[in-house]
This record gives C-alpha cells, structure tokens and sequence, in this order.
C-alpha cells in the first residue's frame, strides 16, 4: 500500500500529459527562456507538425495580472537538430534569442500570430514545405522567450507524425521497427517459458520452489513484450495507446518485482541449498524490490509526459539513480553468499562442495554485474549514439540481452539431480588442487 502511495503521488506530480505523440502541456509562470516541448524525433519524408496554443499571458514585474496585447515577435516556437542544441545554450549565454539563429533553428511561428480576443493559434506544418531537398531528419521542438525579465502562461496541444502513403503513421522513424521487435521477442520468451516449465515438470523432486517463480517470471515477462507490441501497434495506427499502455504499466511492475525477487532468492540460495531467508536478505528484498518496481514504472510513465514540464529533467535523473542504485544493492547477496562460501571452505572438511557452490555463485555474480551494465550502461549510450533510423537496434539490444539472461540463468540453476549440474563440476587443475590439500597433514 504505502509503495502503491508514493507511485501514485510522484506520477500525479509529474504534470503534463502526453498521450503517445499528443502532446497536452500546461505553461504556468514559466520564466525559462527556453523550453524543450519534444524531444528528438525521426520524421520521414512526409513529417507534419501540428501546433495549438490557447490561453497565452505574458507576465512581467509589477503587473498584477498578465497581459495579452504584442508585440510578441520575441516569443515563438521553433525546430533544430539535435546536433544543434549545445549552440542554442551558447546562444542564450551570450542573450542572443534562438528565433534568431537562422543557421541553426527554423522558426516556426511567434505570438504575434494569435487571435488578441481567443488568445489562439492552429498551425500545421509539413517539413518537406520549409527545407531545400527534404527527405526526412530527426528535430527537436522547443519554445523559446527572449522577453526580458517576463514569465509566461500557455496551454499547447502537439501532434507529431509521418504520412506513409495515404496512411498517417505516429510512430519516428525508428521506433517504426518496434511493434515487430516485441512481438518476435513475445514468441521468444513464450517459447522459452514452455521449455523451462517442461523442464521443472520433467524435474519433479529436483525442481525447488525456486524453479516456479522462474515460471511465473518468464509468463510476466512474455506479457510485458506483446503488451509493448500492441501498445506500439495502436500508437501507430491510432497515436494513441487505448488502454494498451495500461496493461503494459501493470505487467512491468510485475515483472520488475519478480526479476529482483529471483535474482536476490538465487543469489542467497534459497530453495536450492537453503530453506531461509536471514533478516539481512529481508531487509533488502523490502527496501530493493519496492523501489524498484516504482522506478521502473515511473520511468516508463515519465516517457509519456512533455520536457516542458518544468520538472520533468529533474524527475528523470531522479528515477535513474534509483534504478541504478537498486541494481547495484542487488548484487550485495550475491557478494554475502560469496564471503560466506569462502569462510565456510577454510573451517569445515567440506573442501570441495563448498568450492563448487563458491564457483557457482562467483559465475552468476558476473552475470548479474553484465546485465546490469549492458542494459543500464550500454543501452543508454546507443540510445543516445545510433542515427535516429536504428534507434530500434536499442530496444532490441536489451532484449536480447535479458533473453540471455535468463537462459543463462536457467542453465546454471536448472533442476537436475544432485551432482549431475555440469555447472558444479570442477575443473581438473582445482580437482588436483584439492587432493593435495587433503593430503597435507
């Protein structure tokens, strides 16, 4: 319940809506000079831009209330390039205003053009119209104040989208690819999960309770991807996700929770070498698995909400740090289990069943430490790097990789009769090694 709360406050305080490429923003006594409205986005060839802004104040010192009569010739909308926006900031630096900068943006309208009664204007526009040889780029849509010492109030309605034919498509180039990507990793992960639960029935008395979350975490993940597949879908036909969205908040927070659960269950060997859970573990499954389940849905609900909230960068950073902060509280289990295995095999006669778990748990250590660092790390910098045609080979990137994951995983603790794990066997070298050492008096 109480994590429940907090999720549902921080997502309320997070302001503006966005539904799929409708933007919906509410400006209130904003003094930034500028705002970004949309992030980088893959237009095609037939890349439109529609623009609404109603209910525009302009708020300066002294005025007690805001004023709607121009000029407003400083105060505009326009697009750059994404290469483009570090010398928007060494601009500003300098109080020169971006509507300006005609090498680097392309002015799309200023207030001047709104209705002084309604305080309205209604804009489309079509890229190839405004760029000498237009066959499609990737362009960021910012609101830019150049009114000295004045705050604003606006509200702003944007859709975004590409003509394919006689068909409006809201998905960028790019993330086009993406209905197909999570569908084809929907039939993975099913297929997947039909071989592993035949493999815990098949197990009988060797399949631990452990071997059944594995199931029930493979079903949540399986969900997560079709539910991203349709979710995808009807924002391309639609712009809008329909419910979709819904489902897909629903079965991530599930599977967020389960995927720590059985990380840091595997990593303590509970249900395979012990029947327990110490207070320590507990601890943690109670601050980790919470928190990480609210910023993995806070982060993917922050994606549907407009930068031009003037929190919304703030949030962002926030919700990062926490994920990588629970992704990293993961791995200490794993390093306990560790210590605990390496002080076991200097006091007991047990020399060799301790080693082999040690290697075990050592193994699956880096595992976890890869993972964390591909899907975290490395699949931000392609992200960020790709050219905006192959942003998809992201998304497809981190599900392969957690495919990987969980197939590795399966191998390494997969139900089979004691001793029969080819993962618990040693080597040669520290078989030799072993002997000798019960050799010596």
């Amino acid at each position: 319940m109480r994590s429940g709360l907090v999720l549902a406050l921080l997502l309320l305080a997070l302001g503006s809506a966005v539904e799929a490429r409708h933007t919906l923003a509410k400006i209130r006594r904003d003094d930034r000079s500028l705002i970004l409205v949309a992030q980088p986005l893959g237009f095609g060839e037939g890349g439109r831009l529609n623009i609404t802004v109603s209910n525009f104040e302009l708020w300066r010192p002294g005025n007690a209330s805001g004023t709607k009569t121009g000029p407003f010739h400083k105060i505009g909308f326009f697009i750059t390039t994404p290469a483009a926006e570090g010398q928007l900031e060494l601009d500003l630096a300098e109080h020169k205003c971006p509507l300006d900068s005609k090498d680097i943006t392309i002015t799309l309208f200023t207030f001047d053009a709104l209705d002084p009664e309604s305080g309205a204007v209604t804009r489309e526009f079509r890229l190839a119209d405004m760029l000498l040889d237009y066959t499609g780029g990737e362009f960021s849509l910012f609101f830019a104040n150049c009114e000295q010492d004045s705050a604003i109030d606006f509200n702003i309605e944007v859709s975004l989208y590409n003509v394919r034919g006689d068909r409006i498509d809201y998905l960028p180039v790019g993330e086009d690819m993406l209905p197909f990507i999570y569908f084809t990793m929907f039939v993975l992960f099913t297929t997947l999960g039909v071989v592993w639960t035949g493999m815990v029935i098949k197990g009988g008395g060797d399949s631990h309770k452990i071997h059944y979350l594995m199931i029930v975490l493979i079903t949540f993940k399986s969900l997560t991807v079709l539910s991203q597949a349709f979710m995808f879908h009807t924002i391309s036909i639609y712009g809008d996700a329909e419910g979709w969205n819904i489902a897909f908040y629903i079965f991530t927070a599930c599977r967020s929770l389960l995927f720590f659960v059985v990380v840091i269950l595997l990593a303590t060997g509970w249900s395979y070498m012990k029947p327990f859970i110490s207070d320590k573990e507990k601890k943690l499954l109670m601050v980790v698995i919470p928190l990480q389940a609210i910023a993995n849905v806070a982060i993917i609900y922050l994606d549907e909400f407009t930068p031009a909230a003037e929190s919304w960068f703030t949030w962002r950073d926030i919700l990062h740090l926490v994920d990588i902060v629970c992704c990293c509280l993961v791995l200490f289990p794993i390093v306990w289990s560790i210590k605990q295995l390496r002080d076991a095999s200097e006091t007991d006669g047990k020399v060799v069943r301790t080693l082999v778990k040690l290697t075990l748990f050592r193994q699956f250590y880096i595992m976890v430490v890869c993972y964390i660092y591909f899907t975290r790390i490395i699949v931000y910098l392609l992200e960020s790097t790709l050219p905006y045609p192959y942003i998809w080979l992201a998304a497809a990137a981190s599900e392969l990789a957690t495919l990987a994951f969980y197939i590795a995983s399966g191998i390494s603790f997969r139900p089979m009769p004691a001793g029969a794990n080819p993962y618990f066997q040693l080597t040669e070298e520290e078989a030799i090694e072993l002997t000798k050492a019960d050799e010596d008096p």
